[in-house]
């Protein structure tokens, strides 16, 4: 763990007070507490009275008794931007080590709820009780076999997790912790501003990026695109309310698209629709191109000598920037890309059942940046750890016996 520079600053800040628990100690001792999975602070202190040889490699001469855990987690929440230079530091490293790095991502968002009961006073930030949180909902809709729609609303009271990660290791690349009513599309932006200033490699080299239909929007995709020549695969939402209902591709008089990018071709003789096969994109040109379904599929075609479609078409990114992205959506390239965006699905549930985030006893914005923050700390740290003794199939594991 790259933090020499956070602990000089707890011993500056400590100076000559009492030293019965030195910083070192208490800060390996709150690592090794997430490491080994413990619950709560008394669930570590437990092990360290019980475990001589973890007090001994931690560096501490005595247990710490449950207020100096306190004091010392307290000075912690306000080392945030130190922790954030760790991380930071530790996913410089993640780029030397692994050169293909950053090359696809994946986001999204991750509930957090806290067990406290909701207080609006301010009077009673007690400790006990939680005033920083809120209330969040996320909206899950789809169509069931019979055609009839369903409609499934999740809805919790703490907060919620930004996350950026690495579709190929599962790590995190960025984050942001905020309240849980804080939506999920602008916080990308918020993330990718992150990376364009700390670590702007990641998206030089990166070429895919993921992410659910809670990210749909042309600003996201047009800003991936056209600012850092990366391929969006987000998933879309139907904002045509008629799910059969297509739209004529302009300058072409018998091809039309539906609202998921799928193209099809009408016979000038028989009428009928044809889906048309997808020929692949043009980044010279900025269009997608898009081969007659007689051609491509090699099937009949009473009108092939009068369509205007004959052949091959081309259309423009510009023709619907949502819907026409540079790998199109009707693709079987794009499922099998967008399937890597289960990555970020797996590392949210390691926060949940590794790191405790299931169920926990954090209060508090600034103590759940802070513990969101070691959390996400300990993950590039057992990586590069793995990495550099050649035990790459255990980069994320923190069970497995080195």
């Amino acid at each position: 763990m790259p933090d020499e520079a956070l602990m000089r600053l707890l011993e500056k800040e400590r100076g000559f007070g009492r030293d019965d628990y030195q910083v070192r100690g208490m800060w390996n001792a709150t690592l090794a507490g997430i490491v080994y999975q413990h619950p709560s602070v008394e669930s570590l202190i437990r092990e360290l009275s019980r475990n001589g040889q973890l007090r001994q490699m931690c560096g501490l001469d005595k247990v710490p008794t449950t207020w100096a855990f306190s004091r010392f987690l307290s000075k912690l929440m306000d080392m945030e931007e130190e922790i954030d230079a760790i991380f930071n530091r530790l996913i410089d490293e993640l780029k030397v080590l692994l050169p293909d790095f950053g090359e696809n991502l994946a986001v999204d968002g991750k509930k957090i709820p806290t067990h406290a009961n909701p207080h609006k006073d301010d009077k009673l930030a007690d400790g006990r009780r939680d005033t920083d949180a809120d209330f969040g909902k996320k909206v899950y809709r789809g169509k069931r076999e019979d055609g009839t729609m369903w409609e499934k609303v999740v809805s919790w009271f703490g907060y919620r997790l930004h996350l950026i990660v690495d579709s190929l290791y599962e790590l995190p690349v960025s984050y942001i912790v905020t309240k849980a009513s804080c939506g999920e599309a602008p916080r990308a932006h918020e993330l990718l501003d992150q990376l364009e200033e700390v670590h702007p490699e990641i998206l030089d080299r990166c070429k895919y990026f993921s992410g659910d239909r809670g990210y749909d929007g042309s600003k996201l995709i047009v800003r991936l695109w056209d600012q850092h020549h990366i391929k969006p695969l987000i998933d879309i939402r139907n904002m045509w309310q008629d799910e059969d209902k297509t739209r004529l591709v302009k300058g072409k008089e018998n091809v039309v698209y539906d609202y998921c990018g799928t193209v099809y071709c009408y016979c000038p003789k028989s009428g009928d629709r044809r889906q048309m096969g997808y020929g692949g994109f043009e980044q010279d040109r900025n269009t997608l191109k898009y081969r007659c379904p007689a051609e491509h599929y090699g099937i009949s075609c009473q009108g092939k000598k009068e369509c205007p479609a004959a052949g091959a078409i081309r259309i423009p990114l510009k023709e619907d920037r949502r819907i026409f992205t540079p790998v199109a959506r009707g693709s079987y390239k794009f499922e099998d890309l967008y399937d890597m965006r289960t990555a970020v699905e797996r590392v949210n549930s390691r926060l949940d059942v590794s790191f405790g985030f299931e169920k926990h006893y954090i209060r508090g914005l600034k103590k759940m940046q802070m513990r969101v923050g070691l959390a996400l700390c300990v993950m590039p740290a057992m990586a590069a750890g793995r990495i550099k003794e050649n035990q790459m199939e255990k980069m994320r594991s923190l069970v497995k016996a080195a």
